[in-house]
């Protein structure tokens, strides 16, 4: 099967690839995936969003990552890293995110499509392959990493970014059992600053749908779109029992709802990043509104490698914040991202679970819905 070419795709050289139900899109730049459309009966599902400036020239001094910002983007490491760490200065969210990431192969065996994709690096020097499978007859992109060559502490994990219908609350949100919830405990944006943000820094929360603001009061963060103005970041921390996490985010007016899936051993927490056109300089500018980062990290929040690597309040409480990388083993990311139809009165995803080829979701309305996946995928090496 012949490798696909580089074309420019809202503004970044990317390598097209697809199977019978879904088309994906990869950046060379920073291995960007996206868009990506999903044929879900009837109609295509574009979920992934792609910022605003992507076909504008920016301004000098702005991280590759911003020129290609959409879809999903592996972070390694995962974070701003504005702290040295051990003499690693590393860009926002890794060279993994910034980079030029070169194509080494497109292979098809059976119903299966692979683009694999290397990249060497520098500040950490090793290697980080990226592996990209679609499969006939699933509405599934899976995504795996394999880093070799490295040594020690590493935060990491994916960027996945959904853009909502801009109706409040058209995404419902859901999660699997978190066994700790916190708002950063940091403001997330300063007006001094041009940002905004609503939520109490450093509050804890047991739910979604009671996070406390900052002015008092609480937050239901089960609904999104909301609180447009603002800009806002918490994390959950999966319960390491389960055989998978799962986060979702069901569109009822539209029929389908988007899940990610996920080893939790490996990528411990989640970051919900709401964005809402609280950030007022460039090149937000306050056009990213309506954009959901749901990002399955091993990460002390969105800080970065040195903040995760020393003692922190979860390292410190018992939950990890990096991945100790060992140059004589390889290290393995997988996760499967999909979109799945729904029937009338599928409100909200309480549970998805392993069934037969692929996995039921069941709502708190208690209607189900299942999709075709290779869940055995996330256990992988």
């Amino acid at each position: 099967m012949s490798a696909p070419t580089l074309h420019t795709i809202h503004g970044q050289p990317s390598w097209s690839f697809h199977s019978s139900l879904v088309t994906a899109h990869l950046t060379k730049v920073g291995g960007h995936l996206g868009p990506v459309e999903f044929r879900v009966g009837k109609k295509t599902v574009s979920p992934y969003s792609v910022a605003p400036w992507a076909t504008e020239k920016l301004g000098p001094g702005l991280p590759p990552l911003l020129h290609a910002l959409r879809g999903d983007f592996f972070c390694a490491p995962f974070g701003g890293n504005g702290t040295v760490w051990r003499g690693e200065s590393h860009p926002p969210h890794g060279e993994t995110a910034n980079a030029k990431w070169e194509l080494d192969a497109f292979e098809k065996t059976g119903q299966r499509v692979t683009l694999h994709a290397s990249l060497a690096t520098t500040v950490r020097r090793g290697r980080v392959d990226k592996f990209i499978s679609l499969v006939d007859g699933h509405t599934a992109v899976y995504s795996r990493h394999v880093l070799s060559g490295m040594r020690g502490p590493m935060s990491l994990g994916h960027h996945a970014m959904l853009k909502c219908p801009e109706s409040p609350g058209s995404g419902a949100v859901s999660t699997s059992r978190f066994v700790r919830g916190q708002v950063l405990p940091v403001p997330f944006e300063q007006p001094e600053n041009y940002g905004y943000s609503a939520l109490k820094p450093g509050a804890t929360f047991r739910s979604l749908a009671a996070v406390p603001l900052a002015a008092g009061g609480q937050a239901d963060l089960t609904g999104y779109p909301a609180r447009k103005g603002y800009d806002d970041l918490v994390m959950v921390t999966a319960d390491a029992k389960r055989s998978f996490a799962w986060n979702a985010v069901t569109f009822a007016a539209e029929g389908h709802v988007w899940f990610a899936l996920r080893d939790p051993r490996v990528l411990r927490h989640t970051i919900f990043w709401m964005s809402n056109g609280g950030r007022h300089y460039a090149p937000w500018n306050g056009r990213h509104t309506a954009v959901l980062g749901l990002e399955d990290v091993t990460s002390y929040f969105h800080v970065g490698l040195a903040e995760s690597a020393k003692p922190n309040a979860l390292s410190r409480a018992g939950f990890p914040t990096t991945l100790t990388l060992d140059p004589k083993k390889p290290t393995t990311v997988n996760t499967i991202m999909a979109v799945a139809a729904i029937p009338r009165g599928f409100d909200r995803v309480a549970e998805i679970r392993a069934a037969g080829d692929g996995v039921e979701l069941v709502a708190a309305s208690g209607k189900r819905a299942t999709c075709a996946l290779d869940v055995g995928f996330l256990g992988q090496a």
